[in-house]
């Protein structure tokens, strides 16, 4: 089999609109991993917030992959070993809270149980609370009350005033990197983190380059991933950028099970 990785998001990928994985998918999955492949679950989310999903796909039986965090942490869902971490230094943290404070945008960093935010009933600051099924502290001070190492800030608003947001913001810290997952999430990560650069990481771990990569992805932080694999599939609900990137657009979207529709047709 050409594809022996294959990468997944979640969030308008594996994942339908009510953040279900479906029978078809799951099967599709077990098959390829029956003729050898691997999965990787490739995420935005934190850890905690990848788990139920990957129960839901049988990681139990089938193994796998964790990429959380945009991929700035990777785990092997068999053993629980961490393979990579990289995390924002306490003095990067300070001052994104500092600079979301001062635009006027909610903030999120993450624990391993839960997120922590001074807008606790933020409707975006909710949203994430739930995809993720994490609860919400809500501190008055963020940057003091995040003592724990964070991989990742999420800057949230309504998408208008992010795109202004994300602007200033690369501009502001060329020292990280910075990009949305949504069009209300504004991801913030350590230099260098993104998809492509952690499933590289992974590849050679297990000695295979890009052309042994099946990456199906749909949003603004899909696209390294999209642009760097072997086969880079887009859903036909995907961002028009990640689409114009990948070698195959998927004429089925994330409700129509085009996950499994890809590895039906790539991974035989």
């Amino acid at each position: 089999m050409q594809y022996c990785l294959i990468a997944l998001d979640i969030d308008g990928t594996l994942a339908n609109s009510q953040k279900e994985i479906s029978q078809r998918n799951i099967n599709a999955l077990a098959q390829a991993v029956s003729q050898g492949a691997q999965v990787a679950l490739v995420s935005g989310r934190p850890t905690p917030g990848i788990l139920p999903t990957a129960k839901a796909i049988n990681m139990d039986k089938i193994g796998g992959f964790i990429l959380s965090f945009n991929g700035a942490k990777i785990i092997n869902y068999a053993t629980g070993q961490v393979i990579y971490q990289n995390v924002l230094s306490a003095q990067d943290v300070q001052a994104i809270c500092a600079e979301a404070q001062a635009l006027g945008v909610a903030a999120i960093t993450y624990s391993d149980q839960a997120l922590y935010s001074t807008s606790a009933q933020n409707q975006y600051v909710q949203k994430e609370a739930t995809i993720n099924k994490m609860p919400v502290v809500e501190v008055a001070d963020l940057a003091a009350a995040t003592t724990f190492e964070t991989p990742k800030c999420l800057m949230v608003d309504d998408p208008d005033k992010l795109v202004q947001v994300e602007q200033h913001m690369k501009a502001k810290f060329p020292n990280l990197s910075i990009y949305r997952s949504e069009p209300y999430f504004l991801e913030i990560v350590p230099l260098g983190v993104d998809k492509a650069f952690s499933l590289d990481l992974l590849l050679k771990e297990h000695h295979l380059t890009a052309q042994n990569l099946l990456a199906c992805g749909d949003g603004f932080n899909d696209l390294s991933m999209i642009q760097y694999a072997g086969m880079g599939v887009a859903m036909q609900n995907a961002q028009q950028v990640v689409k114009d990137a990948a070698n195959y657009v998927s004429p089925y979207t994330n409700d129509q099970d085009a996950v499994a529709h890809a590895i039906e047709m790539f991974c035989k």
